[in-house]
């Protein structure tokens, strides 16, 4: 089983190849937290910088804007390491961390058992695991002219989402929208067509919200019928916003930048609720982590009624080696996800749309990560 190791330490030691779609930027270090925007100088005289190296690193499109302001602000920190982020899907960033390709994998859900397993050949003398990183909530956008202020529970998402319910103006619909005129145009439901933690939070939701509607395993392939699909977020996004009549699951950071209306939940709760980083932290909040040792897995309350909590949410974790990472590598790693789980790093996500984990579960991450080796 050494083979495995000795491969990975080859590929992260000769470089960053080149991967259209990547992102590339110098950065290293973690922060303290400060209520201001710091200067380049300001920031770098709070962070920890490694001195050098590369840090490959591909997953869920759903933490692909919040990577990208994290490496933004360590480019002007710190400018001695490389840090690449490919935003190809949670599927295929853990399968390229379980080959060795990467040292760090972006998954919107945790590791199976089989795949903490399998990480053994990748982790010499230790194995992967689930470091919740960032919170944010699933926003379903719609595009239907002349509509505002949808509501829908989620009953009706499955209905819509399985192809039983294909006009905008189904009574299921209207039942929950009485002061709306609805057009009877036909429903173009979009979901996912790569393998993705989002498919698989929101398969989660309409399975714990919506059991009798909802016969599909929580899985991060997409199982129920008909439908169209586009490749990533950003590609569903897209293409709501691009066709009357549709409506998707996508990361709400992704609507606000393409300024496409999103659905109120009638959840069972007061008033509908609608999406906000401030409403999915409190959705998180009415989960616990389940994970045992330095596995941080995160549990969900889908059939939450409570005022205000918005329950279709997800959490992005990192998944690294506890032990096994190249000594050249890990510096970058340990550094990058001190800041990232740091007040520094945590701080400005609510304003980039995202949820902020919260401090005892983010104090712990930090704790784990000065033990990787």
């Amino acid at each position: 089983m050494q083979h495995r190791p000795t491969r990975r330490r080859h590929l992260l030691g000769a470089g960053v190849p080149a991967v259209a779609g990547a992102v590339l930027l110098s950065a290293c270090g973690f922060g303290a937290a400060d209520d201001a925007r710091p200067t380049a100088r300001e920031t770098t005289s709070r962070i920890a910088c490694a001195k050098r190296g590369q840090l490959p690193a591909s997953g869920s499109t759903a933490q692909q804007n919040a990577m990208t302001h994290w490496m933004n602000e360590y480019q002007k920190a710190c400018p001695g390491v490389q840090i690449r982020y490919v935003p190809v899907g949670s599927g295929a960033g853990v399968a390229q961390f379980l080959r060795g390709a990467t040292a760090l994998g972006g998954s919107d859900s945790p590791l199976k058992p089989d795949e903490i397993e399998d990480s053994r050949e990748v982790c010499p003398g230790g194995r992967a695991i689930d470091l919740p990183m960032v919170g944010g909530p699933i926003a379903l956008g719609y595009n239907l002219s002349g509509v505002e202020n949808l509501v829908l529970d989620a009953p009706t998402l499955a209905k819509i989402f399985d192809s039983e319910i294909t006009r905008w103006n189904a009574p299921a619909i209207q039942r929950l929208n009485p002061g709306l005129r609805l057009p009877p145009t036909r429903i173009s439901a979009l979901h996912r067509s790569d393998g993705s933690g989002t498919t698989q939070n929101f398969n989660a939701y309409l399975s714990g919200a919506a059991p009798d509607e909802w016969p599909y395993p929580k899985e991060k392939t997409w199982r129920a019928k008909g439908g169209n699909s586009a490749s990533g977020s950003d590609g569903v996004a897209s293409q709501v916003a691009s066709t009357d009549g549709a409506i998707g699951y996508f990361e709400l950071s992704f609507a606000k930048s393409g300024k496409i209306p999103t659905v109120r939940l009638d959840t069972g709760a007061p008033e509908p609720v609608a999406v906000s980083a401030e409403t999915a932290s409190a959705g998180i909040a009415a989960g616990h982590v389940a994970g045992t040792g330095k596995d941080m897995t995160v549990k969900f309350d889908y059939k939450t009624k409570a005022a205000g909590a918005y329950p279709i949410v997800l959490v992005t974790y990192e998944i690294v080696c506890d032990k096994g990472t190249p000594a050249d590598v890990l510096p970058a790693l340990k550094s990058f996800l001190t800041y990232t789980a740091g007040a520094e790093g945590q701080k400005d996500l609510s304003r980039i749309h995202y949820a902020p984990l919260p401090e005892e579960v983010a104090g712990r991450v930090r704790e784990i990560v000065r033990t990787l080796s």
